[in-house]
């Protein structure tokens, strides 16, 4: 499980714990980590997705996987493309999509060896959508998605099942990420209206996981029902 120590991962990991699964729980704050883990009596790793030899070091102290959770990533900024940030840019790319690259890089042939593997990937309604301020992040959203999708064909034949989930507006501390810290601006983007919670979310990665081998759940996209599209919601 990448990007565990909070939010989707968090709760996702927990989750999957409850549901049977051992638990590797990856992240780069390594104190929030042990925490979790000692709930759940999973094992906790320090990892930084966009550091190819900490994604190594980790896949090493993995001797098993049966299920490999991409959910590492997250947005920063909302500039226009014409004052587009390259450093945000960057850090977009690398989070989302070359960090999925290493992550599943280094675990398919351990997913294969286990006889019964499933690669979920978290990527948001922004992977099928663009709009406006937010071309960093749909355009790496769009990529991780064709990432993973592309999968779906290059792994056909292998005993590795491929879920995409690709949540709308989810209450986490994603929009303060995004905005440098500012919880306050972070709040306004759920007033209103009743978003997803992360629970939401790792409910629906666990139906996944927990399906019967021969059934692939390829995509599943959730939102409130507040929300229409990525642009669209109803406030009250």
């Amino acid at each position: 499980m990448t990007g565990a120590s909070a939010g989707i991962g968090e709760a996702t990991a927990r989750r999957l714990a409850a549901e049977g699964f051992h638990v590797v729980l990856g992240a780069r704050r390594l104190d929030l980590l042990h925490v979790i883990a000692k709930e759940i009596e999973g094992t906790a790793i320090e990892l930084d997705v966009t550091d190819e030899a900490s994604v190594a070091a980790f896949a090493d102290r993995v001797p098993r996987a049966d299920v490999l959770v991409n959910n590492a990533g997250g947005a920063r900024g909302l500039s226009t493309v014409a004052e587009g940030n390259p450093e945000e840019w960057r850090w977009m790319w690398e989070a989302n999509v070359l960090g999925t690259l290493l992550v599943t890089k280094a675990f398919v042939p351990k997913l294969i060896a286990s006889g019964n593997g499933h690669i979920v990937s978290v990527t948001s309604v922004a992977a099928r959508e663009a709009y406006d301020n937010g071309s960093g992040y749909t355009s790496a959203k769009h990529a991780q998605s064709a990432l993973h999708r592309t999968l779906r064909g290059e792994l056909l034949g292998e005993p590795v099942r491929i879920t995409e989930v690709l949540p709308g507006m989810v209450e986490t501390d994603f929009s303060a990420n995004r905005f440098g810290g500012d919880t306050e601006r972070a709040a306004k983007v759920y007033q209103g209206l009743t978003p997803l919670t992360a629970d939401d979310v790792a409910d629906v990665i666990a139906f996944a996981v927990t399906r019967p081998p021969h059934m692939n759940v390829d995509e599943i996209v959730l939102k409130p029902r507040a929300q229409a599209s990525a642009t669209r919601v109803h406030r009250e």
